[in-house]
C-alpha cells in the first residue's frame, strides 16, 4: 500500500449525493480478484457511451480531470453493497483521496484499507471546495494527513477526523497483515521463550 502523508491536487467534482458501490465499479467487474486494471471500469455506466466510446459529458473524461489525485463528491458516498472493487477502481483511476460530508461505513473502513483516504468535512467547508472545483478546474487544495488539515483556498482550513490506527497504517504504507508482521521480531523472540 501506497504512503500517504501530504497530498496536493485538483479536484474532479461530483456532486452527485449516494453514488453506491454499484455506480463506482458495476457488478460485472467483480469476477477479478486481482486489481489490476479496474481503474478503466471506474463508473463505467456514466463514463461510457453505449457504443464503448467515452462520454464527453462526464467529469472523468473531461481534460480537466486528468492527473487529479482528489475526487469531491456528495454526501453518503459508497453506500450499497461491501465490494472492495469500488476504492480499487478509485486507486486504480489515480485517486489518492475523496472529499464528502458522509461515507457509508463499509466503503470508509474498505478505503482506508486499500490506501485510499476519506476525508469528511462539513457541509460548509464541502460547498466551499465544491463551488471552488467547479468554478476552476486548475484549483488545488492539501490534504495533510499528520494535522488531518485541508487547506489550499483563501481563508479555509477544515480538519477531518480518521481513528488512529488507520492514520497509523497510511503514514508507514502498511495494511493490517503489514502492521501484524512489523512485528515479527517480537514475536520471533516470544515464541522462542516459550519454547
Amino acid at each position: 500500500m501506497a504512503q500517504f502523508t501530504t497530498l496536493t491536487s485538483h479536484m474532479v467534482p461530483l456532486p452527485e449525493e449516494n453514488v453506491d458501490t454499484d455506480q463506482i465499479i458495476p457488478a460485472r467487474f467483480l469476477k477479478v480478484t486481482d486489481k489490476h486494471g479496474l481503474g478503466e471500469s471506474l463508473f463505467c455506466d456514466w463514463r461510457y457511451l453505449k457504443d464503448g466510446s467515452p462520454n464527453p459529458e462526464f467529469v472523468l473524461n473531461e481534460p480537466e480531470s486528468q492527473g487529479a489525485q482528489i475526487l469531491i463528491a456528495g454526501n453518503n458516498f459508497g453506500s450499497g453493497s461491501s465490494r472492495e472493487h469500488a476504492p480499487w477502481a478509485l486507486v486504480g483511476w489515480g485517486f489518492r483521496a475523496i472529499i464528502s460530508t458522509g461515507f457509508a461505513d463499509i466503503f470508509k473502513s474498505n478505503s482506508l484499507k486499500n490506501g485510499l483516504l476519506p476525508v469528511e468535512v462539513s457541509p460548509e467547508v464541502f460547498r466551499t471546495l465544491m463551488e471552488a472545483a467547479q468554478l476552476d478546474r486548475s484549483t488545488k487544495v492539501t490534504i495533510d494527513l499528520p494535522t488531518q488539515s485541508v487547506t489550499g483556498l483563501e481563508s479555509l482550513e477544515a480538519t477531518f477526523p480518521i481513528d488512529e490506527f488507520s492514520k497509523h497504517c497510511l503514514l508507514n504504507g502498511i495494511d493490517q497483515l503489514g502492521y501484524l508482521l512489523s512485528f515479527d521480531d517480537q514475536i520471533s523472540k516470544y515464541e522462542q521463550r516459550r519454547a
